[in-house]
């Protein structure tokens, strides 16, 4: 699924891992609340924050999110929280079961692909994913250039272009 997915309704993306589409196969998606203070949270709704090294992790029956980087609110008073602290996801116990089951088979990795508002709470969406290799890459390059070339073609159709540009 391209990471420039409509977003549903009633949420709001707050940030997005596009590199993640990049760098890894992305298998099944699973919605999880996190817990964040309150200046990580005005930090948020106001753009600032990078998943681009975050990944998850679970332990003792819990899961975690790792070096997900939210900096310090502009605004805050006398509170600060630490912008790489290692954040715990909310989700039910058999889910956190299915996922660890999952991400023990090898070469798999829990990756947050976005963080969003939904329903006033901050709310993640991880993913079991597979690394691409560097060839890997390079063919998801060229099918996303051949999409695009086969995009401009049919709209240079549609116009009744041809491609002279006559």
């Amino acid at each position: 699924m391209p990471p420039e997915k409509k977003e549903e309704q009633g949420q709001k993306n707050l940030v997005s891992n596009r590199r993640a589409f990049h760098d890894f196969h992305i298998g099944e998606r699973h919605e999880a609340g996190i817990v964040l203070l309150g200046t990580e949270v005005k930090a948020l709704r106001a753009g600032q924050a990078s998943l681009q090294d975050a990944f998850a992790r679970i332990d003792r029956g819990e899961i975690f999110l790792h070096h997900l980087h939210i900096p310090p609110y502009s605004h805050r008073g006398y509170a600060e929280h630490d912008p790489l602290r290692t954040r715990k996801l909310l989700m039910h116990r058999d889910e956190i079961f299915k996922l660890a089951s999952r991400a023990q088979s090898g070469g798999t990795t829990l990756v947050p692909l976005r963080l969003y508002l939904k329903g006033g709470r901050v709310k993640v969406e991880i993913a079991v994913a597979r690394g691409k290799k560097d060839w890997d890459k390079r063919e998801s390059e060229r099918e996303r250039e051949q999409k695009q070339e086969a995009r401009d073609a049919r709209g240079r159709a549609s116009r009744g272009i041809d491609r002279r540009g006559s």
